[in-house]
């Protein structure tokens, strides 16, 4: 009896098996995280610090609290996105060498990401104000995508950085990158030195 009950059970098991809809699955390809992207709108920062620009309206303005940072020192934040544009300012005080080691320093963060980056390019751009700036785009899992590098060479130094809070990978969020990177060159196309 115990042997036509296992073997009535096999039987069982074997046909459940058989042509299930369990073999047609295919699993389903990862998908990429919507962002709804709005128009941008500007506004002026406030006139706090030595530089004055237009940021996008979406984004925040806040202080740089890290422990070395410095008083005009902010953080261009996007909340939606879990991405800032960090950007530090240093007065150069007509110091040549002052101006040639920031200059170092600024080139040395941006290369630090070869190890992950899969290209970096360095764009020369002349600005409505007449200054230069140099814009780094970085492609590749690095940790800052673009970032520029702008200064009067006397008087006034700003770099920038973008950088995510969040896991996601870079091709993931590259519609967000480029949006970004729209604010970054209409900072630096409205970007005023203040005296």
């Amino acid at each position: 009896m115990v042997k036509y009950l296992l073997i009535s059970l096999i039987g069982l098991l074997s046909a459940s098996c058989g042509n299930s809809s369990s073999d047609n699955y295919v699993p389903k390809p990862k998908g990429f995280p919507r962002f709804d992207l709005p128009t941008p709108s500007y506004t002026l920062l406030d006139p706090t610090h030595p530089y004055q620009f237009e940021y996008n309206k979406i984004a925040r303005i806040l202080p740089d609290t890290f422990a070395r940072s410095e008083p005009d020192w902010i953080f261009i934040n996007y909340p939606a996105y879990h991405a800032s544009v960090q950007l530090t300012y240093k007065p150069v005080r007509n110091d040549l060498k002052r101006l040639k080691a920031m200059l170092d320093d600024s080139y040395k963060l941006a290369t630090r990401h070869n190890i992950k980056a899969s290209a970096i390019v360095e764009k020369k751009l002349r600005l409505p104000s007449g200054l230069e700036a140099s814009l780094i785009d970085l492609a590749g899992e690095v940790p800052s995508q673009v970032q520029f590098i702008t200064t009067d060479s006397t008087t006034h130094f700003l770099r920038g950085a973008l950088y995510f809070n969040t896991a996601t990978e870079n091709d993931s969020l590259q519609p967000v990158i480029q949006y970004i990177r729209k604010d970054i060159l209409h900072l630096l196309n409205t970007l005023k030195w203040r005296k």
